[in-house]
């Protein structure tokens, strides 16, 4: 079971290098971070972008980008586009945000003649190194869906446990947030909290354990759990925290960034390829390690079991 980030790199020891499409990429942060996973040979970045401000940053911060492809794009909107084209025509294996807006890049992956869309519902999922958990905490969705409702954190919670079995976490433990930990029909997240939970129960959620409605104290907290007098297999240790709308679920993760001191990386699952999306304000530890995530959910099977990379 993976319980560091830096773990991460263990997943994609013995794959192919997978080939990145960076749209917009003339920003320091993202180009470091690139050039980290070139230099290690995990992957083959396709540079879209400024390409004058791209080597002229690289230059300034003395990074190699010697051996990477780059496509010169002033316009950041057409940057997502051809990025997008890239992977919907098996070109490139991930998807990464650069200087742009993440609904800009959403807006080029979700065109129907891009070739991206699956059918299955988007959601992100970001990972959280937090001092004093003794595990990686998983977090859902703090950045696609902004209310969603019953059917859509079904697959919201399906997405993470792909992921979780990536890390080795074969029954993850899901506390589906809310404010309360009972349940209040003024409230609609208990009552899909409460749903899930008895969904799980009756094996219409497979290889999870789910609780809910839990407050974030109790999910995390096993004496707030206790004091609570809440008797879960969720409480305290959760693995997954399902916020209950992407308002909740930006709040959370950003806290745990600036606040927390967390270190974390994240991606978006659902479409064709992963897509790396992290904020612009992150750090180039949070977009290296997000790169690593992709590139290793590139290498999992595809839906007819056929690998991706191998």
């Amino acid at each position: 079971m993976i319980k560091r980030l830096d773990q991460i790199e263990g997943l994609i020891s013995g794959l192919k290098p997978g080939r990145i499409a960076v749209a917009a990429a003339h920003e320091s942060y993202v180009l470091q971070s690139v050039a980290a996973v070139h230099a290690k040979g995990y992957g083959l970045p396709v540079l879209i972008g400024d390409k004058e401000k791209i080597l002229a940053l690289a230059d300034e911060m003395a990074l190699d980008i010697s051996g990477m492809a780059i496509i010169k794009e002033l316009d950041t909107l057409r940057c997502a586009e051809i990025a997008a084209s890239l992977v919907g025509s098996d070109e490139a294996d991930v998807l990464m945000k650069g200087q742009i807006q993440t609904s800009d890049l959403l807006k080029a992956v979700l065109e129907r003649d891009r070739g991206l869309r699956t059918g299955r519902l988007m959601s992100h999922i970001g990972v959280y190194e937090i001092g004093h958990y003794d595990k990686l905490l998983f977090v859902t969705d703090g950045g696609i869906n902004i209310a969603p409702d019953l059917r859509q954190k079904v697959e919201i919670i399906k997405n993470a446990l792909k992921l979780t079995r990536l890390f080795g976490i074969d029954r993850p433990k899901v506390a589906a947030l809310t404010a309360v930990e009972t349940v209040n029909p003024a409230m609609p997240s208990t009552l899909d909290a409460a749903a899930l939970s008895k969904m799980a129960q009756r094996g219409q959620i497979p290889d999870c354990e789910i609780d809910g409605p839990l407050a974030m104290d109790n999910a995390i907290n096993r004496v707030a759990a206790e004091h609570k007098q809440i008797i879960s297999e969720v409480a305290g240790d959760a693995d997954i925290l399902l916020a209950p709308d992407i308002e909740a679920g930006n709040i959370l993760v950003k806290a745990l960034i600036f606040l927390g001191q967390a270190r974390s990386c994240g991606i978006i699952t659902g479409a064709k390829a992963p897509l790396v999306v992290t904020s612009r304000a992150e750090s180039s530890e949070a977009k290296y390690y997000s790169m690593l995530l992709a590139l290793a959910m590139a290498g999992l099977p595809d839906e007819d079991g056929k690998g991706i990379r191998s």
